[in-house]
């Protein structure tokens, strides 16, 4: 090629510059920073991608999506179809969790543009001998690309298409098996390729749908004031599974440095004998890999998790880069910590708060290899004991390009680890992380609080690009928030938040017991931490106090289970609902999902206001169903078991918190 050429012009993907590809490919979704960072899916399920794709004049194009697993040679393609617009899409189902690759290509499908000019000439009644001999000339090269037995069909259709016998020409250039047949062996020569080839993570069922259950493992001992431990905890797994929870959460299990200890209420000093917060990770017993010599040793731990996972529970650990003083760290690696003109090291702070019982860790260290090959190692080493998902703490205060390497170089060997972002944080920030490698993030709902926030906050996690690589994972409370929604103690709000985490989102989690309790008093006013936090002491819960909601939540975990429209979270349509004639309604929010595959539609219908009845008329989305506004339908409503014959667009409802504060409708459109 004339080297001006080569310069003037884009370099193909595993191509040169052919002049004759006319076919243009643009616009490619996803496509995350510029094919940078990989898109993301789960296994098992559809992955769809979306382009531009044309060409001058009027031919007929022929486009694929093509896929395959990173290292491999050759691609799996399947079709895509036009979407109006030159806008086309195609999808594949994806197979186990591992690192793929994916890009378009397209063609100007010579074969189809000629069959579609020579039917329009037939039916015009226009001599067409002259188009049925070009014809048998593409199924001449046709035969060429064929093997043995379909080459022998082709030459057949060949011949029949040149006869002269005008009907047996016609008849034969209309076949439908010849276009199967020429569909088979396509004319690549002048295909365009997109110019990149993007990438692809697919993870675990649970990356995509989870219901996660956080518990302190100390405060679970057989007698009042006695540490618990593993083995007390595997009491508990029958309950927590009973609950519908399939990821059981546990805070820092590692040995609690002495320094600077925090006593209850996350008081600076300490009284003898209390335990400390489990984020101070690290005295002489070990560290980051060592276990609470009072929740048991390491074996005990293993078994827990073994265990865990026959009743259908992930544990998840937490992974937080921090640490005590004491933690043996700070002795063998003094180059990873900040040391202060006075010889002291440097403890954590927010100004004006102060952390002296934790240090963070120096990511700008001389010795920031060493460090990050250390970091990843603890990953690693819990791996080994069974665990496959880590919710990690303040990830955001870590280098990006940290996790980028170690999440990728983890993913390389064990593809089905699920890595959850607690990182209450600014938006570019958490996208980022969700970039690099995060599985799930927590999110913002906890302060999305009316309508309106609900929806557009929605709205932007269920858009483009950030559907392609961010999943949210909705928490009502954690042992640091307990919003002032919940601060009344009022069990309906407790209830309105937990249909909305569990509806809203497919992964969604609870601090337990605290929640199904309804704990509800804050240390202080204006303040969202708890009092008597468990992060600072051992509590006894008594999972049978009056007023508990774990009926409530045993059965819309169930509902969550049964139904696979709500084991996804983007395709959701928000209903409108009018209190009267044209005014829409503030209090009652309504959102349809369906699942994959069209089968299951659920129709979620959500009072806000815990203190009162409120009633309207709602508009259902027929036509998202290709129905009429005449079309009637029932609904069966899922947590009570009543059903309701519905008919057109819209229908009353009515929704008194004091029963129930939600409807979860299943929609029987037939």
């Amino acid at each position: 090629m004339n080297n001006a050429f080569r310069r003037a012009v884009p370099q193909y993907i595993n191509q040169e510059f052919d002049g004759r590809q006319r076919v243009v490919i643009e616009n490619v979704s996803p496509e995350i920073d510029g094919g940078k960072y990989p898109a993301k899916t789960v296994e098992g399920q559809c992955f769809f991608v979306e382009a531009d794709i044309f060409v001058d004049g009027a031919d007929t194009i022929t486009a694929e999506l093509c896929f395959r697993t990173l290292g491999s040679t050759g691609w799996q393609c399947s079709l895509m179809e036009q979407q109006g617009n030159d806008r086309w899409q195609g999808s594949i189902t994806v197979g186990l969790p591992g690192r793929y690759e994916y890009t378009v290509k397209a063609r100007v499908d010579h074969f189809q543009t000629w069959k579609k000019g020579l039917s329009k000439k037939i039916d015009a009644g226009q001599d067409v001998s002259l188009d049925l001999q070009i014809g048998a000339l593409y199924i001449d090269e046709g035969v060429k690309r064929a093997g043995a037995a379909d080459a022998a069909k082709l030459t057949l259709f060949a011949s029949r298409t040149r006869s002269s016998d005008a009907g047996e020409a016609i008849a034969a250039a209309l076949d439908v098996q010849l276009a199967i047949l020429m569909e088979r062996y396509p004319d690549n020569a002048h295909a365009s390729l997109y110019d990149k080839v993007l990438a692809l993570t697919v993870e675990q069922k649970k990356a995509g749908c989870s219901t996660w259950y956080e518990l302190f493992p100390r405060s679970w001992g057989s007698e009042p004031g006695k540490h618990g431990n593993f083995n007390d905890c595997r009491r508990q797994l029958p309950m927590i599974a009973g609950m519908g929870f399939d990821v059981l959460y546990l805070p820092p299990i590692h040995p609690i440095g002495y320094t600077k200890r925090k006593g209850k209420n996350n008081a600076l000093v300490a009284a003898p004998g209390e335990p400390g917060s489990c984020w101070a990770i690290g005295n002489r017993d070990g560290g980051h890999k060592a276990v609470h010599p009072e929740l048991g040793t390491l074996e005990d731990f293993t078994a827990f998790v073994t265990e865990a996972e026959k009743y259908g529970i992930s544990v998840a650990l937490d992974i937080a880069f921090q640490c005590s003083p004491d933690h043996p760290y700070v002795i063998e690696h003094p180059q990873w910590f900040t040391w202060r003109p006075d010889g002291t090291v440097q403890f954590a702070e927010n100004p004006p708060k102060r952390y002296e019982d934790i240090l963070p860790i120096n990511f700008e260290s001389a010795d920031w290899q060493n460090l990050w090959i250390e970091l990843k190692s603890i990953f690693l080493f819990w791996i080994g004991t069974g665990v496959k998902i880590f919710r990690v703490d303040n990830p955001h205060t870590k280098a990006f390009p940290f996790w980028e390497w170690a999440i990728s170089s983890i993913r390389e060997e064990y593809p089905d680890t699920v890595f959850l972002a607690e990182a209450f944080t600014r938006p570019k920030l958490m996208a980022r992380l969700a970039k690099v490698g995060y599985s799930q993030s927590y999110s913002y709902f906890t302060w999305r609080n009316t309508k309106q926030e609900l929806q557009d906050y929605m709205i932007d996690l269920t858009s483009a690009p950030l559907k392609h690589f961010m999943r949210a994972n909705f928490w009502p409370n954690t042992p640091d928030i307990l919003h002032e929604e919940l601060q009344s103690g009022d069990r309906v709000k407790f209830i309105i938040r937990l249909v909305l985490a569990a509806t809203l989102s497919s992964n969604y989690g609870m601090y337990g017991p605290a929640y199904e309790l309804c704990e509800h008093l804050p240390v202080g006013e204006g303040k969202e931490e708890y009092l008597d936090s468990e992060k600072y002491e051992i509590r006894q819960w008594d999972l049978d106090r009056p007023g508990n909601i774990r009926a409530e939540i045993t059965r819309i975990n169930r509902i969550r289970k049964e139904n696979s429209a709500l084991q996804q979270t983007c395709d959701i349509t928000f209903v409108r609902i009018e209190a009267s004639p044209g005014l829409e309604h503030n209090q009652l929010m309504a959102y349809v999902k369906r699942s994959e595959d069209g089968s299951n539609i659920i129709l979620t219908v959500v009072n806000l206001d815990q203190s009162g009845k409120q009633a309207g008329w709602l508009r259902f989305p027929l036509e998202l169903f290709g129905l009429s506004h005449l079309h009637p339908f029932k609904v069966e409503d899922l947590l009570n078991g009543l059903s309701y014959n519905w008919s057109g667009e819209w229908n009353y409802v009515e929704v008194n918190p004091w029963n129930m504060p939600a409807h979860i409708f299943r929609v029987l459109l037939a």
